[in-house]
């Protein structure tokens, strides 16, 4: 948040630059987004290190399980916002 400065995005400064590349806070110009095919503004440049090692992936039974209790959790989360807004 502190980053994101919602009083005032006219003082934003970015902590991503090419000298420091593990930045949590990019600007990128109008420009560079109407380059992107469509104009996507699907953009990212971190990259989780653990993914990226092939070798050591936990097995599929374990990654499926994680998924769903990802989405367990996430179908919790919604039902509470449901519950709350039918009162």
């Amino acid at each position: 948040m502190a980053c994101y400065r919602p009083e005032n995005r006219h003082v934003r400064e970015p902590t991503w630059s090419g000298d420091t590349p593990d930045g949590r806070w990019r600007a990128y110009s109008r420009e560079e987004l109407l380059q992107r095919d469509k104009a996507s503004l699907d953009v990212f440049w971190l990259k989780d290190a653990s993914m990226t090692d092939l070798e050591n992936l936990p097995e599929p039974d374990v990654l499926a399980e994680e998924i769903v209790e990802n989405l367990r959790s996430a179908l919790a989360s919604f039902e509470t916002v449901v519950g709350g807004h039918r009162r």
